[in-house]
């Protein structure tokens, strides 16, 4: 399937713009999972650690595989850390607590192995590559990977990582408001995994924040834009995570979030609202990415943007009560 046209084609500097793809799955191990990416893409696989593997040198840069949990990775602190001192017997029992630190983790990691999902994290895809990219997503599902509406366990995501077509506060906030307005209908289309609704990853933004932002009279620059997405969002888990971004925009900022050693700031906004839809034939990056274009085509739009958002802030800003009586209205006329 070939892939939908963004309204900007080219990043701020004029490249063609390219999509970052993370996806996690279950029953396949990250070991298998690097073979099947150099199987299809070429490239050479390099374990890390028993649940950490990297494929080098592909078509398109470097691949990450791995399960998705810190706790079965040895800690970096750990095993680059020094002896206590020079002498023969600091240095033995160093080894040793790596030795064990290291062996500890790996069988944690063989006892999650199967809650703990498999994710793969992919290099950046020129945008309209990206069906080529999802061959690996049919390799996954003829070695038995299974997504997210396989189990009730599996709150298995797929992210997308769009960079973004300009880094001024009018075009981030230009998308911001249309994806705020879209939001409900994404969820529709991707019919949202129950186990992800309840877990916190990808949660919608607080309504506070949409009327906020929506408001004609909202023109920050972009201090204020970010200032104020962190004050009403101080969290990673929403269904658009701008954190990666703004931190790659204001990589001395004082908040505490950008210290996080789970933001890595890049020019890209962080979707993660998609299922791992695994179990489709017909599914995968090409078909979350073509729903995504909503929001780039109503950003573009800026009449179009300035009507719904509108709208929205009609619609909200009437009581219950007052919308309830409308809705009686219109059914009393067809009585």
């Amino acid at each position: 399937m070939d892939p939908q046209s963004p309204p900007v084609t080219t990043n701020w500097e004029g490249s063609l713009r390219r999509v970052g793809v993370e996806i996690e799955f279950a029953c396949v191990s990250p070991a298998a999972a690097a073979n099947l990416v150099a199987e299809q893409f070429g490239g050479q696989v390099i374990a890390l650690n028993p649940h950490r593997w990297r494929v080098d040198n592909t078509r398109w840069g470097e691949f990450t595989i791995e399960l998705d949990a810190k706790m079965v990775h040895p800690d970096d602190k750990v095993t680059s850390a020094l002896p206590s001192s020079d002498d023969e017997w600091a240095r033995q029992r160093h080894q040793w607590h790596i030795e064990l630190h290291t062996r500890s983790r790996e069988l944690l990691g063989d006892v999650v192995a199967g809650l703990v999902p498999t994710e793969i994290v992919c290099p950046p895809v020129a945008w309209n590559e990206l069906g080529e990219l999802d061959a690996l997503f049919g390799a996954l599902r003829r070695h038995g990977a299974k997504g997210t509406d396989d189990s009730l366990l599996y709150g298995f995501g797929l992210h997308l990582n769009p960079e973004v077509p300009g880094t001024d506060a009018d075009s981030l906030l230009a998308h911001l408001r249309a994806y705020l307005l879209l939001a409900p209908w994404l969820r529709d289309q991707i019919d949202i995994d129950i186990t992800r609704e309840v877990l916190p990853h990808a949660n919608p933004f607080p309504k506070a924040y949409a009327l906020k932002i929506l408001d004609p009279d909202y023109a920050p620059d972009l201090d204020t834009l970010i200032n104020d997405y962190l004050h009403d969002n101080p969290t990673r888990n929403r269904e658009l995570d701008m954190l990666p971004l703004f931190a790659w925009l204001r990589p001395d900022h004082p908040h505490g979030l950008f210290k996080n050693e789970l933001v890595k700031p890049r020019p890209t906004f962080h979707y993660r609202l998609p299922n791992a839809h695994l179990s489709a034939t017909d599914w995968g990056s090409v078909v979350e990415w073509d729903r995504w274009l909503a929001v780039e085509r109503l950003a573009a739009d800026t009449e179009r943007l300035a009507e719904r958002a509108n709208e929205y802030l009609n619609f909200h800003s009437r009581s219950p009560m007052t919308r309830w009586l409308e809705r009686l209205k219109h059914w009393m006329k067809d009585e």
